[in-house]
Formats: C-alpha cells, structure tokens, sequence
C-alpha cells in the first residue's frame, strides 16, 4: 500500500527469493535439516530482505523525484544517471547493515555449549542470506527499476 504500485511491490517481492538463495545454500552446506529453528532464521532474513528492497526503492525514487523536480529528468540517460546515484547512496549503509549481523551472528556460528545447536540453526539462514541479499538490492533492483521506468522515455536528446 506504501508504493501505490504493484510493480515496486514485485521488486520488493524479488528480493526474498535471492536472500532465500544464499540462507538455503549455507544451510545446505552445513548440513542441517529443515527445522524450526531454521525456517525461524529465514523469516528474519525474509524480514531483512524486504527492508533492503523497501529502502533501494524509496532511495531510487527519491534521486528520480530530485531530478524531475530540478527539471533535469528528459532522457534515459539522465533517468539512469539519478539511479545510479540513489543507488550509491545505499552502499554505505547496506554494508554495514550487513557487517553487523554477519559479525553478530559468526559467534553464534562457531559457539560450542547449552542452547548452541538450535541457534546456529537460526542463524545460518541469516549469514547464508547476508552473502546474496545485498547483491539483488545493489545490482539487479537498480537495473530493472531502471528499465522499468525507462520504457516510452527518448533515449538521447536527439531521439
């Protein structure tokens, strides 16, 4: 209902299966089975990936709103150059975002003692996902905003 759009809701909704991704595959690769506890694990990092998208989104909206307001949003490539630069401006906070909970939870990963075993499987979901999420909302969302919004707009100036 925050978008008013169902596309930027299906580019928010795209980040969950590419966080997934990367917490299947590490859960997978420690071999643990499908648990509670895990599927606890990935409705955080469901929570997290959906925050990450909520945010790309508003932040390439918002360098869009920019432009068009300045009246500088005529062409593709001026349209490509404000989400570029929204884009950026989420890198800094994204990798923190993610350096926190990868450093919050690899102690969690490597404890040894009462209670250890269900909370690694809550957090290997999690770690798994930080490797993949951050990767969509930097990289894919950007580009395919960018073509979304960019249908019907001129190339160049010259077009």
């Amino acid at each position: 209902m925050h978008f008013r759009h169902f596309g930027k809701v299906l580019l928010v909704l795209l980040c969950l299966p590419f966080s997934l991704i990367g917490g299947f595959w590490l859960v997978y690769a420690l071999g643990y089975n499908l648990s509670v506890a895990v599927a606890v694990g990935f409705i955080a990092l469901a929570g997290v990936a959906a925050e990450f998208g909520v945010v790309m989104l508003l932040y390439l909206d918002n360098a869009i709103e920019d432009l068009r307001c300045a009246g500088r949003l005529n062409n593709r490539h001026d349209l490509h150059q404000a989400i570029i630069q929204g884009a950026l401006l989420r890198i800094r906070p994204k990798m923190m975002t993610v350096s926190v909970i990868v450093a919050g939870l690899l102690p969690v990963m490597f404890s040894q003692g009462a209670g250890a075993e269900v909370m690694k499987r809550i957090a290997a979901p999690l770690v798994g996902g930080m490797l993949t999420a951050p990767l969509l909302s930097l990289i894919v969302i950007p580009v395919l905003y960018s073509w979304w919004q960019g249908r019907g707009m001129a190339k160049t100036d010259e077009e």
